[in-house]
């Protein structure tokens, strides 16, 4: 059961940094990854960062969905393109929240899971 848990977690630690890689690449900000697995909640990563303008936002979010496509990730869902204020990207095990810098400050969404 450990060996299981332990190759779930190296799974997500090696999503997530994918995902960081990916998002840094395409100059996105203030880019955090949590590693959830095992803790009981709604996935087992959390991404939440910061884009310069709603257009960098959607191309963010275009980028995410394509390396979901590259690696044959699984990707459920994505909440507040058109506004690109705030744009949630569901890929079944780990959520990305992407954010203009107004929206994150106003939401502080990485408080519920740090103590910023």
């Amino acid at each position: 059961m450990e060996k299981r848990e332990s190759a779930e977690a190296s799974k997500i630690e090696g999503k997530l940094t994918q995902i960081r890689r990916r998002l840094e690449e395409l100059k996105a900000e203030r880019v955090l990854c949590l590693n959830l697995e095992g803790k009981g909640f709604f996935a087992e990563g959390l991404v939440v960062l910061t884009a310069n303008s709603a257009r960098h936002a959607r191309s963010l979010a275009d980028n995410v969905a394509g390396l979901c496509r590259e690696k044959s990730w699984e990707y459920l869902h994505t909440e507040g393109y058109d506004l690109g204020q705030w744009i949630l990207l569901d890929l079944n095990d780990i959520v990305v929240n992407i954010f203009l810098e107004s929206a994150r400050e106003l939401y502080r969404l990485e408080s519920l899971w740090t103590y910023e």
